[in-house]
């Protein structure tokens, strides 16, 4: 008899369900938790840990590793850090605001995990048009796609002491800001000369979108 031998393909594809799996199941664990008033400062204590466990199976199934991504990577995180610390100092780019204990150690009175926040909130927006041919096009829909998902990450994030704005008032500045910092970072992202597909970063994204969108439901806002 002859021994069947899997393709390469098949360990691919199981790594591929069991990563959207977890995605799902992440974020639906999230809602709910969030959503009990007895369970929330337990779940609110996991935000770092489950931003970083959706960078980890982000950065699974990128395949451009190259020397160009590490200095995107780079560039996403510090140009995203750098704008939150003159924001929360200086009242510029978004408005005056502090951030909370939520989402954990704090450099400069910003919340490291807030870098990562930006990476994969750009990364997951730029693979979505990474298709469009034109930089700049490509970079206005990518900025405008995440100004959009602080719209609505926004709301929460107060709700669950992530953090407070002065006057309890969100500014229209603060998306001003938030689509001209998305926008350089977009441009880096397209002139970056690496594979810009990735196989859960769809689900990811719109993981993302369900959860705050749930959340603005189902919390006290």
């Amino acid at each position: 008899m002859h021994k069947v031998v899997p393709s390469r393909g098949e360990p691919a594809v199981s790594k591929l369900l069991i990563a959207k799996v977890v995605i799902i199941v992440l974020h639906a664990v999230g809602i709910v938790g969030l959503s009990i008033p007895e369970y929330q400062d337990w779940f609110l204590q996991l935000t770092p840990v489950q931003l970083l466990s959706s960078l980890l199976i982000l950065l699974f199934f990128h395949r451009g590793w190259n020397d160009a991504f590490p200095i995107f990577a780079a560039a996403a995180f510090w140009i995203g850090f750098g704008a939150e610390i003159i924001g929360i100092h200086t009242g510029y780019l978004f408005g005056d605001y502090v951030y909370g204990p939520t989402l954990g150690p704090k450099l400069w009175d910003v919340p490291i995990i807030i870098g990562v926040n930006w990476f994969i909130l750009s990364y997951t927006t730029g693979v979505l048009f990474r298709a469009i041919p034109n930089d700049i096009y490509a970079a206005i829909l990518g900025a405008t796609a995440m100004t959009a998902l602080d719209y609505i990450i926004e709301p929460v994030a107060v709700a669950l002491d992530m953090w407070a704005w002065k006057w309890e008032v969100i500014p229209l500045g603060n998306y001003a800001g938030w689509f001209g910092v998305s926008f350089l970072i977009h441009l880096i992202w397209r002139k970056a000369n690496f594979e810009k597909e990735n196989l859960v970063s769809n689900w990811l994204l719109m993981a993302l979108i369900v959860f705050f969108t749930v959340l603005n439901f189902t919390l006290d806002i």
